[in-house]
This record gives structure tokens, C-alpha cells and sequence, in this order.
């Protein structure tokens, strides 16, 4: 009898913790289903985890990173200052009780060097906008200053070493929650690089997705 119950109480300890296992599990989701539980370091040195978030909208943004060898997207740092630009003058997050944050799929020392590269990475498309000899440029270098005009139609200037941190940027950097959602990428775009697919989910007060987009 002892033996039996022995027996019973080890299945039920292994059904238990099957069980848990794969409710935290993540897995890509769609509209209408809830954002799987998870929790990462931010570069601001807390934890932020998204069943806190409850109460509150989400809009959560995995950013491309690296799209080269120590090349980051150009797009994905504008947007960055985009919203910080909007935050500043709408304060959107008390407007409409929402909270951002920014994803990478990297260590923290990889997500520190990504910040730190905005001042470079705004002035190369000031460049690409305003070239300093238009007459010089091949027939590729006029496109990518007319794509750059009307892609990036504001200028944003950060000083070296004083970049905004308006919004939690997290580490992801044993990249369960890229993974899990299916966005990171060693190869995407014909770029050979560990990446994330660009992407934005929106989730409303109760952590579900209202909203998904990927690049």
C-alpha cells in the first residue's frame, strides 16, 4: 500500500511539473490569444515581466538588431527615435495607460553596444539624406538618398554617450521568447547575422494580442 502511494505521489509530482512546463512554454501566437508569461533583464537594470504589465496595454517591439556584421538596422534605431520623440510630446503611455518595450535577442553587453551606436547611426542617414556632393553620386547612391528622404522624412540628433532611455530595452539573450515567437533569424533579407524578424505586438489589459505585425 505504502508502495502505491510512493508511485501515485511521483506521477502526480511528474504531472504537475509537465504541466507547468508547458503552460510556460512560448509558441508563436496569433490574434485574440494571449502573449506567453516571460521575463528579462532590462538595460535599465530591472526585471521586467509581462504578467506585471496586466491593467495595462502593451505594445511590445522586437527591433531587426544587427543586420550585419557590426551593422545595426538604420530603420529600426529611427523608429526608436520616433517614439521617444512622440512619447515626448503626446505622453502616449499615460494618454492611452500603455507601456513600451523594446526586445533584442542579445546579451547585455550586445544590447548596451546597440544603444551606444544611435549617435553614428542617425548621422549616417542625415548623410544619406543631405550628401555632400549630389552631383557625384552614382545612379545607386541618388536612390538611396531619394529612398532616405522620404523614409526618414525628420532629423534626430543624439549626443555621443546620452541617448534616450525613455522605454525598457530588454535582453533577450538566450533568445527563449525570440525563439519561442519565432523571429530570430541567423539568416533573413540575404543578411547572415543573428536577428530578429522586425515585429510589433500590441496586447490589451488582459495580455492578449490585438495587433501583430512582422516586418
Amino acid at each position: 500500500m505504502k508502495t502505491c502511494r510512493n508511485v501515485l505521489t511521483v506521477v502526480l509530482f511528474v504531472f504537475v511539473l509537465y504541466g507547468h512546463l508547458i503552460a510556460q512554454e512560448i509558441r508563436p501566437v496569433s490574434i485574440g490569444q494571449p502573449m506567453p508569461e516571460f521575463s528579462l533583464q532590462t538595460l535599465q537594470g530591472e526585471t521586467w515581466t509581462r504578467s506585471e504589465m496586466e491593467g495595462r496595454r502593451v505594445m511590445l517591439i522586437f527591433p531587426r538588431g544587427l543586420a550585419g556584421k557590426d551593422h545595426w538596422c538604420h530603420i529600426c534605431n529611427y523608429q526608436y527615435a520616433e517614439l521617444v520623440e512622440l512619447e515626448s510630446d503626446k505622453q502616449i503611455r499615460k494618454k492611452y495607460n500603455l507601456e513600451v518595450a523594446f526586445v533584442l535577442p542579445y546579451d547585455m553587453e550586445t544590447v548596451k553596444a546597440w544603444l551606444a551606436a544611435f549617435p553614428e547611426q542617425l548621422n549616417d542617414i542625415e548623410i544619406w539624406k543631405h550628401p555632400p556632393s549630389v552631383e557625384d553620386l552614382d545612379a545607386r547612391g541618388k536612390r538611396r538618398m531619394a529612398f532616405a528622404r522620404q523614409a526618414f522624412p525628420k532629423s534626430f540628433v543624439y549626443e555621443e554617450g546620452n541617448v534616450p532611455e525613455t522605454f525598457p530595452i530588454l535582453s533577450d539573450g538566450d533568445r527563449r521568447l525570440s525563439e519561442g515567437l519565432d523571429l530570430f533569424r541567423t539568416e533573413w533579407g540575404g543578411s547572415e547575422i543573428d536577428q530578429n524578424i522586425p515585429a510589433v505586438y500590441l496586447l490589451d489589459e488582459l495580455g492578449n494580442v490585438q495587433f501583430k505585425y512582422l516586418s
